[in-house]
């Protein structure tokens, strides 16, 4: 008797796409008004400049350069998909929808589109909900973008916060790859109790129990951290069971770009050297959602990230939200093999 269930589509990354703007912000920047200097902040955090949009880009902005990014790669990158996520902190106004705005402008008007909001978890929170929502049968390919203009929310005068953000969008279409390839597992949550901790205002003065926020990013750096290194062990480690994987089988961890310590504190916790992970936060800085297409696109430039490799992606964010997903990479499609131009210029930042 056979099965009448349809058998169920191995769905991974088919195109990616990314873009930073063009102004360079070194920690120097921050000497003049604040009481820090450059090598401190690069000895605390591994940052060493990080990018700012333009007075005139915003998310939508940025987020539709990576799209067409991802379009020079692979003109067909975006034919079949039919949602697009936009995962982001900034999007440029509650409604409508920053995704809204990134399909309007690059021909995907009439797809369903909405934003998602966890912060620098978002994009992988992203990945795990397009693939539902192909699964479900209520898309065929979904536009996920991991897109901020941060600096617009950060008061750069707060040595807290202003020194780690900048802005940044990468995209990725999620559709069908060849069968052994693509996502395996993902675990999602999220601790409203840390809320405090890591918060923006927008319509309440207060979160629940009378915290008061202010109107830039507010984050209780000490409280963060230790939060940050715990999920990431803890939720990739989870995924890699519920894979069936060990760290043994993992070639690249993919973290969020928070903070060097905390990356180098959650290899520890995994037992894998730095060799096996991706740093780009010395140059980019934390662009919250997207900082793992950046990673993987980066990557993928390099020559580090090739066909069949096993990656763990993690990342944790506002909520106090935590994510982390298993997939073994495609690089069968023409956006995901490595550009000649992009490649020369990691060699030249590296």
């Amino acid at each position: 008797m056979s099965d009448p269930s349809p058998t169920r589509p191995t769905l991974g990354i088919t195109a990616l796409g990314m873009y930073v703007p063009e102004r360079v912000v070194p920690n120097s920047d921050f000497e003049a008004r604040m009481d820090t200097n450059a090598d401190w902040i690069e000895s605390r955090t591994g940052i060493r400049e990080r990018r700012f949009a333009a007075p005139e880009q915003y998310t939508s902005d940025v987020g539709v350069l990576a799209v067409r990014d991802l379009l020079r790669r692979d003109p067909q990158a975006l034919q079949g998909v039919d949602a697009v996520i936009c995962a982001t902190v900034s999007p440029d106004a509650l409604m409508p929808s920053t995704a809204a705005l990134i399909a309007m402008q690059v021909g995907l008007t009439g797809a369903a589109a909405f934003d998602l909001s966890t912060a620098c978890s978002g994009f992988v929170y992203a990945l795990s909900v397009a693939q539902g929502l192909i699964l479900a049968g209520s898309a065929r390919r979904v536009l996920v973008v991991g897109a901020e203009a941060l600096s617009k929310i950060v008061d750069q005068n707060d040595r807290n916060t202003a020194i780690l953000f900048g802005d940044g969008a990468g995209a990725a279409v999620v559709g069908p790859v060849p069968a052994g390839y693509g996502f395996q597992d993902f675990i999602m949550g999220a601790d409203g109790n840390g809320g405090s901790s890591l918060y923006l205002r927008c319509v309440a003065p207060t979160l629940p129990g009378g915290f008061q926020m202010g109107d830039s990013v507010g984050m209780n750096g000490r409280e963060v951290f230790k939060f940050a290194v715990r999920a990431l062990g803890d939720s990739g480690t989870q995924v890699l069971a519920k894979s069936g994987l060990t760290t043994a089988d993992v070639d690249w961890v993919i973290p969020h770009q928070a903070n060097v310590r905390i990356i180098e504190a959650a290899m520890d916790r995994f037992g894998l050297p730095m060799s096996k992970t991706i740093v780009n936060l010395d140059r980019y800085g934390n662009t919250s959602s997207a900082t793992v297409p950046l990673v993987l696109r980066e990557g993928v430039d390099a020559g580090q990230i090739t066909d069949g490799q096993q990656l763990l992606l993690i990342a944790f964010g506002g909520g106090l939200s935590w994510v982390a997903g298993t997939m073994k990479w495609w690089g069968g499609a023409p956006s995901l093999t490595a550009d000649s131009k992009a490649q020369q210029q990691a060699e030249v930042n590296a």
